[in-house]
């Protein structure tokens, strides 16, 4: 996605382990789950995107931020004082100025999480980039100035830089981010997965360790261009597969259907209607919200697939994880955690996303009890009998007992 097409649709719409840092909110229970989108001054509609299960409205003017407050939901700042620069050429007192006179008018707002700079900038922008992130660090800590990067998939006249991992490692260096973000549209209108998601999953679990900060991963909710039409299968899929490695937050792209080419039934459509995605995503996302307190308590320990042949940048079991097989290898993978008080959490992700599957692991160490953490109720309960069956895309977080 660029932020430049988005700025001209929102104007037709009006719309070893990791141990990650804490994301910049009040509420240390508070999972971001955000639209990325601009959003609307419609207290209606923001109420619906609350009600969808959305805790960041994504995009908001500054005065727009009381009623994103009150319908119970944080936001990322788009000011140009911080956003609106020739970013190969920023003047840091100019920025300095700027990005001051904006903190000083809304930081103490409580719906503010974050500041928006740049979606997907070359690496030839890092430097501009760090002179604006580095004032918001300053004067707003715990607040993030927001900067999404490329996927994996992008090429090097894209980054300008020699290959994914220098571009990333440059991104680390040079702007010190407190969370990452990137984009990465994977599900295919053949029913394919594109051959590089788990490898990109991969990286930017290595570069948040690496940051000691938390990553989000933006996923598709929109069809458009050779991208398939959303699914409840497909948005399990990209919620869980995230979470199984270690993410911390999740964005759509996008919530507010765009209305040029053939995007296509994204939770709102183009007359500002209800789809089929809309119900979907709302279910997806309050299973996450019922398993975000015990999500935000575990460190992510070790990601595994159990296929013969691991998707490229990934890895089976090693001798250090607590499952050494499964009874369906080619249609599962696993994440080691470990939570705040010691005990051990496994997610295991159904990948297959048309047939449901029985989940049956081996353990390295037998426990002596397992418990499923309940997507819907909140609570531990047996993993037995029915809970064993995963429907297409759907992950299990699991508490063992040893």
């Amino acid at each position: 996605m660029t932020f430049s097409k988005l700025i001209c649709l929102a104007v037709l719409f009006v719309v070893p382990a990791i141990a990650f840092a804490a994301s910049p909110a009040d509420d240390e229970s508070f999972f971001p789950i955000m639209a990325w989108n601009h959003a609307p001054a419609d207290e209606a509609v923001l109420k619906k995107m609350h009600d969808c299960g959305l805790t960041v409205a994504g995009f908001v003017t500054k005065d727009n931020l009381d009623r994103v407050h009150a319908a119970g939901m944080k936001a990322i700042v788009s000011d140009p004082r911080c956003g609106n620069y020739d970013w190969a050429n920023v003047d840091a007192a100019t920025a300095r100025k700027n990005v001051s006179s904006l903190i000083a008018e809304v930081n103490n707002h409580p719906a503010v999480f974050g500041y928006y700079l740049r979606d997907e900038p070359p690496a030839g922008y890092f430097p501009g980039l760090e002179k604006v992130a580095s004032v918001i660090r300053e004067l707003a800590p715990g607040k993030w100035p927001y900067i999404n990067l490329f996927p994996n998939y992008a090429i090097d006249e894209q980054t300008q830089t020699t290959g994914y991992a220098a571009y990333l490692e440059k991104f680390l260096e040079t702007c010190h981010p407190p969370i990452l973000s990137y984009d990465h549209y994977a599900l295919m209108d053949d029913g394919s997965l594109g051959g590089r998601y788990f490898e990109n999953l991969e990286q930017m679990r290595g570069a948040a360790k690496k940051a000691k900060a938390p990553f989000w991963n933006i996923v598709l909710s929109v069809a458009h261009f050779s991208f398939a039409e959303p699914s409840l299968a497909g948005l399990r899929f990209e919620a869980y597969s995230t979470l199984a490695y270690g993410g911390r937050g999740l964005s759509y792209f996008t919530y507010f259907a765009p209305q040029v080419g053939n995007y296509r039934l994204a939770p709102i459509d183009q007359f500002g209607n209800e789809t089929p995605t809309w119900a979907m995503m709302r279910n997806v996302n309050l299973q996450v919200l019922k398993l975000a307190p015990t999500i935000l308590k575990l460190t992510s320990d070790d990601v595994y697939q159990f296929a013969a042949k691991p998707p490229a940048g990934c890895h089976g079991p090693t001798k250090e994880d607590l499952l050494t097989g499964i009874n369906d290898p080619e249609h599962f993978l696993a994440g080691d955690f470990t939570h705040a008080d010691r005990s051990r959490w496994v997610m295991i992700v159904n990948t297959d996303l048309k047939k449901s599957h029985p989940c049956q692991p081996s353990y390295r160490t037998p426990p002596k009890k397992v418990e499923i953490m309940s997507p819907y109720q909140g609570n531990l309960t047996p993993f037995e009998g029915e809970q064993i069956w995963l429907a297409p895309g759907q992950g299990v977080l699991l508490k063992l007992s040893v």
